[in-house]
């Protein structure tokens, strides 16, 4: 089905799209190069069938599935007043998570977008609220008009898939971990999808940084134990 519901504003969204071109992330290659070609293999067919499995589901059911995971990210925040809560603009099928951004805001807390700096480099997140002006960034991806850097309290990362250690598989370049690792202070990271994206594993490699919990429109899922080593496929 067409994706009826990506936004036409802007060719690309304000989400981590810029992990698509692994040669623009300048990640470190692996130990074991023969394992991370399986692994990198595995994660491309799996991208593709997960994004296609989502953009099936009709524009209308995701709409109710974003407005459920919406309350559940609330609900596991708690009081935002004071707090920096990022979050992305939606992509392919992504939840739709610009009306929670507005409901942060009006509780008193702030709004930010993540902003490609360059190749090879960790993420920035800039301020900005619905109803600021908005500027073509890399790849016309839409960020803050304004520059405003600042550190969020909360990051709200969308996943392609997700597995019950809470390692979230993105759009392939890293740029997510890269970004988490540089941080000076781990903000609280909520992964965010619909409850099908669960997978057995993503296979998580020494770079793959696992999240604090992930929010899907059927609950919280919370992480089951951790991976520390780089895991090939069997």
């Amino acid at each position: 089905m067409a994706d009826d519901d990506i936004p036409g504003t802007f060719a690309s969204p304000a989400c981590f799209l810029h992990e698509v071109d692994p040669a623009y992330s300048g990640l470190p290659g692996p130990l074991d190069l023969q394992a991370w070609t399986d692994v990198n293999r595995w994660r491309k067919a799996e991208r593709e069938r997960l994004i296609a499995a989502r953009l099936d589901v009709p524009a209308e059911t995701r709409a109710g599935w974003a407005d459920a995971i919406a309350a559940g990210v609330l609900a596991e925040i708690g009081d935002v007043a004071g707090r920096v809560v990022s979050a992305y603009w939606p992509f392919r099928g992504e939840p739709d998570l610009r009306p929670f951004l507005e409901a942060v805001a009006r509780r008193g807390g702030r709004t930010a977008l993540p902003v490609v700096t360059g190749k090879g480099q960790p993420l920035e997140f800039h301020l900005w609220q619905a109803g600021e002006a908005l500027s073509r960034g890399v790849w016309n991806i839409p960020v803050p008009a304004e520059s405003r850097p600042c550190l969020p309290d909360i990051v709200i990362a969308p996943v392609v898939g997700y597995d019950p250690a809470g390692y979230r598989l993105g759009y392939g370049g890293g740029f997510f971990d890269r970004t988490l690792a540089a941080m000076p202070a781990r903000p609280r990271v909520i992964g965010i999808g619909y409850s099908a994206a669960r997978v057995p594993t993503i296979y998580p490699q020494m770079h793959d940084i696992p999240m604090d919990l992930i929010v899907t429109e059927t609950g919280t899922v919370r992480r089951q134990g951790d991976v520390s080593t780089v895991r090939a496929l069997t």
